[in-house]
């Protein structure tokens, strides 16, 4: 609160579009700014601190000064403030509050939903990676959970319990731990157990090999990887980035697999740009939304100037990679980029959508987020400016891989259970800091700062109000929702949404509580995208 000047600011103009705006008073509190309508249904509008990606105040005029909220979530807000000074101070308060220096500041740990102990760690079991890993069926006689990175002594960007070939011995493991980025060894992320096909998904960082470095240990550790699939004489090595980029890091000690020393392995290489080549993508989309009347050349180039839906395909096509040599050549891979936690995450989730129809139900995506990502050491906070930092870490990797669910929704709509409104509250809470999920960049740092105990999770909040979010496609017993998913990944087989909606910034969050009421009829599409 020591940050907030005026807590309240009378006669503030909300302006919906040009010739549409409200008048009412703005109210300013420790996590919310609030909009309140002087009208006599006295509507609120309610604007999360950590929700604000910027604030920028634009010159005065003679009807006020104007400021531009705007945020993470692809909301936009204009208001127009009377007095310069009254400005002033909502500008720095909202710039303020806006970037959190410490944890502790974060919504997360202010925000009581009422519930007592009890049921907060509850809620925190509500997703069992144990069980998960379980119903996978993977087979004790060729893999188990090793003891090596118990309290995280050998890679403290990883989980504490992770699975490894049973061939693979304590030397082995931790030899190959060394020789990867960060101690990011190759453990296995996803197993595919189907007629005749017992093969694994693999994930890692990207050796220490530079020009000519190599280890015994890391190439008995893939060895084991690909005997662990009686069934294959090799295996593939997917590296998700540009072939020039993974070569430029062997002048750094890094690289790639060199395919003379690691035996019976086929390294292929993706093309997935980098965090900093994928933030300017979506900052360019985003600038082409805020055209005003742009003619449809200015459209049709600013869409493609911007690299998005090439990005997109790029993601796809590395899923679909994965998911083909599982599933129809029944041979394992190990999915890589530089440190393991961004491309490669998006890499291994797109290919468990496509092979696993579990992951493709409300809980299971839950699931497979937890799992591929904030046990695996997604850099959330980081990635998504939980706190005032570097902006340069920043990189939408989750939301490209919410985009690619969304393209496969529209490819298969009868696949999915869950709606868009599902993805899109992803990754409004992705943002939010409201739970404790997605704070934090892995689960040492989670543990070390007692999120389990301080906040709460949101798996079951979701879980409560999946009617909301549940498709009315969707059937059980539909060849879509019980076989593995091919998608084309051709040009024209990428959706983006109507420019109109691109405008409003995701329309259908313009208002939650009246188009959470709406209901799709069967048949019927919403044409809302992520970036609608």
């Amino acid at each position: 609160m020591e940050h907030i000047r005026t807590p309240k600011v009378e006669n503030v103009r909300m302006i919906v579009t040009p010739r549409k705006s409200t008048v009412g008073t703005l109210y300013l509190s420790s996590t919310h700014t609030i909009f309140v309508e002087n009208s006599e249904a006295l509507k609120e509008t309610w604007v999360l601190h950590s929700l604000v990606y910027n604030v920028e105040r634009l010159p005065a005029n003679s009807s006020g000064s104007p400021l531009i909220i705007r945020c993470k979530n692809f909301h936009v807000y204009r208001l127009l403030i009377l007095q310069e000074k009254d400005c002033l101070d909502v500008l720095a308060c909202l710039t303020r509050l806006s970037r959190p220096e410490r944890y502790g500041e974060l919504f997360c740990f202010s925000f009581n939903p009422n519930l007592d102990k009890e049921l907060r760690e509850k809620a925190w079991g509500f997703i069992d990676l144990k069980a998960e890993f379980s119903r996978m069926g993977i087979p004790r006689n060729l893999w188990h959970v090793t003891a090596a990175n118990h309290e995280y002594r050998l890679c403290d960007t990883y989980p504490s319990e992770l699975f490894v070939p049973k061939s693979a011995s304590p030397a082995v493991i931790v030899g190959s731990a060394k020789f990867r980025s960060r101690g990011r060894l190759p453990v296995l992320s996803y197993f595919h157990r189907d007629t005749g096909v017992s093969a694994s998904i693999c994930r890692s960082s990207q050796p220490l090999s530079g020009f000519s470095a190599r280890s015994s240990d890391d190439e008995q550790m893939l060895q084991a990887i690909m005997k662990s699939n009686p069934v294959s004489e090799f295996m593939y090595v997917v590296d998700t980035r540009p072939k020039l980029n993974a070569m430029a890091n062997r002048a750094a000690g890094k690289g790639y697999e060199n395919e003379d020393h690691y035996t019976n392995i086929k390294l292929q290489f993706i093309g997935i740009e980098n965090i900093h080549v994928m933030r300017n993508s979506q900052q360019k989309l985003i600038d082409v939304g805020e055209l005003a009347a742009p003619s449809m050349s200015d459209f049709l180039w600013g869409l493609e100037n911007s690299g998005w839906l090439k990005h997109i395909k790029a993601v796809l096509d590395a899923g679909v990679f994965i998911a083909k040599a599982v599933a129809e050549e029944g041979v394992s891979v190990l999915v890589h980029c530089s440190d393991g936690w961004d491309r490669t995450a998006q890499a291994c989730s797109v290919a468990s959508v496509l092979l696993d129809p579990y992951y493709r139900t409300i809980k299971g995506l839950m699931v497979l987020i937890e799992k591929d990502w904030v046990s695996f050491g997604h850099k959330f906070s980081h990635r998504y400016a939980h706190l005032d930092g570097d902006p340069k870490e920043v990189s939408p990797v989750m939301d490209q891989f919410l985009e690619c669910v969304w393209q496969l929704m529209q490819q298969f709509p009868c696949a999915f259970e869950f709606n868009e409104r599902f993805l899109i509250q992803l990754h409004t809470h992705i943002y939010s800091c409201q739970y404790g999920n997605f704070i934090c960049n892995c689960q040492k740092e989670r543990r070390d700062l007692r999120l389990k105990e301080r906040t709460h999770s949101l798996w079951p909040h979701l879980w409560e109000n999946r009617a909301e979010y549940t498709n009315p496609l969707y059937r059980t017993g539909h060849s879509q929702t019980r076989g593995v998913l091919k998608p084309l990944t051709t040009a024209y087989c990428f959706n983006l949404a109507p420019k109109g909606s691109q405008c409003h910034r995701l329309s259908m969050l313009k208002c939650p509580t009246l188009q959470q009421k709406k209901r799709l009829q069967p048949g019927t599409k919403s044409g809302f995208g992520l970036y609608s």
